[in-house]
């Protein structure tokens, strides 16, 4: 097994620490041995990355910020678990998409963290995943992504 922080440093990735939420929940919830991630919200310069997708955002842009997200819940999965080496499963990704009643790519938006797990965790990244098209988010975000993973 790769180390998992090898593999971040190679991809250039500096975990960030667990954000303070912005409501009342807690970042993460440990129930055995299954950790479930609160969402978090795409960011872009310490800001919700705001906008709608379909209306002024991309589907690569929001590819970006859902890779954004999945860096964010990393550093939170972190804190939950003390080393990313003991994840044995990221299990399910819920991805909530801001975007106009007529976008249909919302998959491909939520690919963005989707494929950063692959990249990080390897065949321990592949999940099960939703992605859902809303009328909008938290902040005007236009990413939010929850996470629940698999530790040893």
């Amino acid at each position: 097994m790769t180390n998992i922080y090898d593999t971040l440093q190679q991809l250039d990735i500096t975990l960030p620490p667990v954000a303070v939420p912005a409501a009342a929940y807690v970042p993460f919830v440990r129930t055995g041995n299954l950790v479930f991630l609160s969402g978090h919200i795409a960011k872009k310069d310490g800001k919700a990355w705001a906008g709608q997708l379909g209306a002024g955002i991309s589907t690569d842009e929001g590819k970006a910020a859902a890779r954004a997200v999945a860096i964010d819940l990393l550093g939170t999965l972190q804190a939950a678990v003390g080393d990313l080496n003991k994840v044995t499963r990221i299990v399910k990704v819920m991805s909530l998409v801001n975007s106009t009643s007529h976008y249909t790519e919302q998959h491909l938006v939520t690919n963005g963290c989707s494929e950063l797990l692959a990249q990080v965790f390897g065949e321990r990244g592949a999940h099960a995943r939703s992605a859902f098209g809303v009328a909008q988010i938290p902040l005007g975000a236009c990413v939010e992504i929850e996470l629940i993973a698999e530790v040893a």
